[in-house]
């Protein structure tokens, strides 16, 4: 529906798009009116058909790239079957090169942290993500999450919408990580869970919708394998349920918890906070650090991370897991830690953690986000509140697609 007052979009429109903003569109210009693009490459000449818009008070529409007319130099055939306009919302920058990818992302990270962080990272145009491991672009996913529809069949969902597509071979995917899943028949409304743990082997876990007292719960089921995911980090293991956090990226946990020894920059002796801290991946990281005289407490809301955390930590008596939130676990600490190391959910942190922070007198912060908005919003926050950026990487974790990891270690003397 169009608003009173408001001009009605038409229905095509052939545009040259301009740099990419955050969320996977490109930002292009009609008539002094912004219009985001998706699928389509800075600089490219493309027919877009319009899918929306906020009127004309708004100033915005937003359409999909259906022909290129003028194509970049980085555009390539798409590395995902599945993706792109009227397909699943998986890989929505398949279609570039994993090199163009990155510096796309790093340019838009850089854009976020200038316009709502206040912070000058790198200039966009020299700003890049960096790639994690040697996985590739394609198969690096260890985790995902299949929705039922009311025929019983599991698939993918198009780009903010409730229709799926049940061709279950996007590239992000190892081969044969989702052989027989199409096949089968699910219970409507379920949610199916793949984890493809670190010894190779397969779990399925399905939660269903089932009618309780006073409304709808859900059921959890095992389907394939087992409830709990084996995953390593060094010489370390875990048993992770796989309705749970552990990264998609499967170099991911290696990756971030050697940088985040490396910048903690902790003695033996020390505390650390971990906060949102999962099954505990960084919590061992800093108890190594930290030693038989220091402290460790790892905070997350999770019942079965936190259950996970405490079996695979139980030979560090230095580490405390608390099952609560990071903003009643910070309300209720007495004293200081001497680093705190943040991975919140894509929400980000938030006003009141960060006073949380910085009225108990932190002196060190690692602060990891997976969206770049939020990430830089909260940047702006520490830095309003004293503290100054030492060191930030973006990381290219999920190849394929336009989000990012952005890792900051922070400091206030």
């Amino acid at each position: 529906m169009t608003a009173p007052g408001s001009t009605p979009a038409p229905g095509e429109l052939t545009l040259t798009v301009g740099p990419a903003a955050n969320g996977g569109s490109c930002v292009a210009r009609h008539d002094g009116r912004v219009v985001f693009v998706r699928y389509a490459l800075p600089g490219e000449t493309v027919r877009v058909r319009l899918t929306g818009g906020a009127g004309e008070r708004g100033s915005y529409w937003t359409g999909d790239a259906v022909e290129v007319v003028e194509a970049s130099v980085d555009r390539i055939d798409s590395l995902c079957p599945i993706a792109g306009v009227d397909g699943a919302g998986c890989c929505d920058l398949a279609f570039a090169t994993p090199a163009a990818a990155r510096r796309i992302k790093g340019a838009v990270v850089a854009n976020q942290l200038a316009r709502l962080g206040g912070y000058q990272w790198r200039d966009e145009a020299d700003a890049t993500a960096e790639p994690v491991g040697d996985a590739g672009a394609t198969g690096w996913r260890t985790r995902v999450r299949l929705d039922v529809g009311a025929d019983g069949r599991a698939g993918f969902h198009r780009y903010h919408s409730a229709e799926l597509v049940h061709r279950l071979v996007g590239a992000q995917l190892p081969d044969g990580m989702l052989a027989g899943v199409a096949e089968r028949c699910w219970p409507p409304g379920a949610a199916v869970h793949v984890v493809l743990d670190d010894d190779g082997e397969r779990h399925i876990v399905v939660s269903a919708p089932r009618a309780a007292r006073g409304g709808w719960a859900r059921t959890t089921t095992v389907a394939e394998g087992d409830y709990e995911a084996t995953q390593r980090v060094g010489a370390r293991s875990w048993r992770v349920p796989v309705t749970a956090f552990w990264q998609a990226h499967r170099e991911a946990p290696r990756l971030y918890s050697s940088l985040i020894a490396d910048w903690a920059q902790l003695r033996p002796g020390m505390t650390a906070w971990d906060l949102y801290g999962g099954a505990g991946v960084f919590a061992a990281a800093l108890a190594e650090l930290v030693g038989d005289t220091g402290r460790v407490l790892t905070v997350d809301t999770s019942r079965g991370a936190s259950r996970a955390a405490r079996a695979a930590l139980a030979d560090l008596p230095m580490v405390s897991v608390l099952t609560d939130s990071v903003r009643r676990a910070l309300t209720g600490q007495r004293g200081r830690a001497d680093v705190a190391v943040l991975d919140p959910p894509r929400t980000g942190a938030g006003r009141d953690v960060v006073d949380l922070l910085a009225a108990a007198d932190i002196p060190r912060i690692i602060h990891i986000g997976c969206e770049a908005a939020s990430f830089a919003r909260d940047i702006g926050l520490y830095r309003q509140r004293g503290y100054a950026v030492e060191r930030l990487e973006v990381f290219d974790s999920f190849p394929l697609t336009h989000h990012v990891e952005c890792v900051a270690a922070l400091s206030r003397g």
